[in-house]
């Protein structure tokens, strides 16, 4: 009989469960916004483009905070700052539940997804931390089945609540739930932090390591593509007359589709290397947004949702994957990186995504979705194999 190999005899193999609860409740946070976009429009007076605000706002500020978030989790631990990060995202989440007007509104959605933007980010790596290599896809896997279940509440019950009480409810229940997720971390284990490379020099690493700059390139693509065009599913269907709640629902497939996915992407990843994965998932983006070109009906919006929800599982967890593996020394700051520029490309795909919503053009939206979608599947396989054949790396 063979010996079990040591990473299956020592060490955790997935992630406490305080630290999937806080990337959950960032997740419920985040895409909580799709479907009252069009309510908070109505309420105060804006049109459609301008309330877009609140969501690119939003997108912005976590990608552009995560370099700083990077930098503090190596200088002052993972749990740490997810602490911090989440009492200050319940203070501004509950700014963004009292806003008075859209100006305020758009400014404390900033904040907090700054604040939440700490979150997902320092869970990935700390599962980099403590998890072994052999074990960290499917400890990764588990990670995002977690972040999908609060994706696919937010989706399903933000139009609910805002049509049954207010939209400003939405805002108000993260913000309670973060500060609790604040309170329960102080249990978890804090991970040793790297040492002696100052503040500057993991950024500088990062940013001259080839093969970071291509996965980041990459994330910005894929947030472009599945996040930005994701949140305005349900602005599509609501353009048509269909209610929040209906649009909600429709899109929540989304996250189903992630929880069911995940579990597939354990058996599959036995099986096939991560470009195969990758080309599993990116594939399922182009036939989601194919649909979606062809008609956005309410059965093509829960269908293109679920094939949405393969690709994070296949694409985003190999992507994932490779980012925390690619440079061990610098983990927090390329990991941040790399968040940071998949949620800069969520606000630039939300950003012109909706300005064809607004012009009414949404088959042609889906339609350059669904060719970027293209662009991504070979740029990512190609890609991989590239760096798994590179001497060195």
């Amino acid at each position: 009989m063979n010996d079990p190999a040591p990473d299956d005899l020592v060490g955790p193999t997935r992630a406490p469960f305080g630290v999937s609860l806080a990337a959950f409740v960032s997740s419920l946070d985040r895409f909580a916004v799709g479907p009252l976009i069009v309510l908070v429009a109505a309420d105060m007076g804006a049109t459609l483009a301008q309330t877009l605000a609140i969501a690119s706002a939003y997108f912005l500020a976590y990608g552009f905070s995560q370099p700083l978030w990077g930098v503090l989790s190596d200088l002052l631990g993972r749990i740490r700052l997810m602490r911090a990060a989440l009492l200050a995202a319940a203070v501004a989440g509950a700014v963004s539940a009292f806003a008075p007007g859209l100006a305020t509104l758009v400014i404390a959605r900033g904040f907090t997804g700054a604040f939440f933007g700490a979150v997902v980010p320092t869970s990935l790596t700390y599962v980099g931390d403590t998890v072994a290599e052999h074990h960290r896809q499917p400890a990764l896997a588990d990670l995002m089945a977690a972040i999908a279940l609060g994706t696919a509440l937010a989706t399903a019950f933000a139009g609910v609540i805002a049509d049954l009480v207010d939209w400003r409810t939405v805002f108000a229940v993260p913000a309670v739930l973060a500060a609790v997720c604040a309170v329960g971390l102080r249990r978890v284990h804090e991970p040793p932090r790297p040492g002696g490379a100052g503040v500057l020099r993991p950024i500088r690493d990062a940013l001259m390591h080839r093969w970071v700059l291509v996965i980041i390139a990459l994330a910005a693509v894929e947030g472009a593509v599945v996040l930005g065009v994701l949140t305005l599913l349900a602005p599509a269907l609501q353009s048509q007359g269909i209610g929040a709640s209906a649009a909600g629902l429709a899109t929540a497939a989304y996250g189903i589709g992630v929880v069911i996915a995940t579990r597939f992407v354990r058996i599959v990843a036995r099986r096939l290397p991560i470009p195969g994965l990758m080309a599993i998932g990116s594939t399922a983006a182009v036939l989601g947004f194919l649909l979606l070109a062809a008609r956005a009906s309410v059965v093509a919006v829960v269908v293109a949702a679920l094939l949405l929800g393969v690709t994070w599982s296949f694409l985003h967890s190999s992507l994932q994957t490779w980012v925390t593996g690619v440079l061990p020394g610098a983990r927090g700051t390329v990991v941040s990186l790399f968040a940071g520029s998949l949620f800069a490309g969520s606000a630039l795909g939300a950003s012109v995504g909706g300005a064809l919503g607004e012009a009414q053009r949404w088959s042609l939206l889906f339609g350059l979705a669904a060719a970027a979608a293209v662009l991504l599947t070979v740029a990512a396989v190609v890609g991989r194999r590239a760096y798994e054949d590179s001497p060195g790396r």
